[in-house]
């Protein structure tokens, strides 16, 4: 698949001219489109939806073009469900799944309506005790079956070895459990595989929670409302990748819902998704210009974006592909380490990759980093995390959020004298 920047060369001088790179941007017509088919692969269920991973962008403008289409927000924090309840979202399109939660977080997520998702049968008595002694009537259960989750492209990840979920034990006794405690509509979740660059995995995970929830359903009688399939559809970072096609992915679980829950009886079972990087992160890019050459043992090029930026490849190794704008159709007979300006040797977009050659002020588009991308930085070495931007679909750009300064890195410090010292 070859892989394109969704923004010229010559739009980028024009966006640097206000937004000094490094920036992220947004690509509004492709984050439109792509959650239209999103909608219409699961439209033969009347009660799909999906829940946006706000981890993976917490951007309130983002996210309202998500609301636009009943989209609501998966969140994992008191912070992230205070983010969702600023967006005016109503109980119903805010799913809680957290795990080792903080009594006032359940509290909270009582308190605004969300769907709370248990991931331990010990959170029970935990969560009715926060929730004021009285658990909500509609309660989700997440499923982890542990061993490894195996297609036949092999092994995709290690359930056994996660420390998120219930045996199918404890879901029957927790089922149980919170009947009698007053809950009354059930919903089953799970995660057991990241970033899955297949068309096999939503399938053959709906597979496994369908026949799991008949099961459930007969040998406690609850009234199961929905099947969250959780994430884990991926995006093909790679080029050599084909991507998922998420049309195919939606009739793979439709013909599991009809081979397993319809003939049971289970035919109106709502399917819920919570996918976060399939949503976005094709759609988001870093923009980053070199701003220093170096020649030693290798041919280094020195961006103006590091880590703080971008912190995937430093912790993960994770590949992200770039763009060097202008030069697209330039032979790639250069080879390059891309590096940031941290004090880690780690600090490297790009290791011995095959680019264009880079002259300084040459701008790099590095692709996929619209979800885990601005969300995962940090300040190591007083590094300011940069501004995020939205192309919008008819050309123009929206800050929707400013660049860090240096005061609001020092701004939860204590201390007067050490203030009146600072030029700020």
């Amino acid at each position: 698949m070859e892989k394109k920047a969704f923004v010229t060369k010559e739009k980028v001088e024009e966006i640097a001219k206000t937004y000094p790179t490094p920036f992220y941007l947004y690509d509004e017509k492709g984050i439109r489109e792509n959650v239209a088919a999103v909608k219409k692969a699961f439209s033969w269920n009347p009660g799909y939806r999906e829940y946006f991973a706000v981890k993976a962008t917490p951007n309130p403008e983002i996210i309202k073009i998500l609301n636009e289409y009943d989209c609501g927000t998966d969140c994992a924090s008191k912070v992230e469900l205070m983010f969702s309840k600023a967006l005016d979202l109503d109980g119903d399109h805010i799913m809680f799944s957290s795990n080792d939660t903080p009594a006032e977080e359940y509290t909270y997520a009582k308190e605004i309506g969300a769907i709370i998702n248990l991931d331990d049968i010990t959170h029970i008595d935990f969560c009715e005790k926060a929730c004021g002694g009285e658990l909500p009537e509609t309660m989700s259960c997440r499923f982890n079956p542990g061993g490894v989750f195996q297609m036949s492209n092999g092994i995709m990840d290690n359930p056994g070895d996660a420390k998120y979920g219930m045996s199918e034990g404890q879901m029957k006794s927790a089922f149980k459990t919170l009947m009698e405690k007053g809950v009354k509509h059930f919903g089953i979740h799970a995660f057991l595989a990241s970033n899955t660059v297949t068309n096999e995995y939503y399938p053959k995970l709906a597979r496994q929670l369908f026949e799991l929830a008949v099961r459930l359903h007969k040998e406690t009688g609850a009234d199961i409302r929905f099947i969250n399939l959780s994430g884990g559809v991926g995006v093909a970072y790679q080029p050599s990748q084909t991507p998922n096609d998420i049309a195919v992915i939606g009739e793979g679980v439709h013909e599991a819902y009809d081979d397993v829950l319809v003939p049971n009886g289970m035919g109106d079972v709502a399917i819920y998704t919570e996918m976060g990087r399939f949503m976005l992160a094709p759609y988001g890019a870093l923009v980053t210009k070199a701003i220093h050459e170096k020649h030693i043992y290798k041919e280094y090029i020195g961006v103006d974006a590091c880590a703080v930026n971008l912190m995937r490849p430093a912790i993960y190794g994770a590949y992200h592909h770039i763009t060097v704008l202008g030069k697209e159709d330039a032979p790639c007979d250069h080879t390059y380490d891309v590096t940031g300006s941290l004090c880690e040797n780690s600090d490297k977009f790009a290791v011995d990759r095959a680019l264009p050659k880079i002259d300084m002020g040459d701008y790099l588009f590095i692709h996929d980093a619209g979800a885990h991308g601005y969300s995962m930085g940090y300040n190591y070495n007083g590094k300011l995390k940069c501004a995020e931007l939205l192309l919008k679909e008819d050309g123009s750009v929206d800050m929707i959020r400013r660049a860090e300064t240096p005061k609001d890195y020092f701004a939860t410090f204590q201390g007067t004298d050490f203030y009146k010292k600072l030029d700020l």
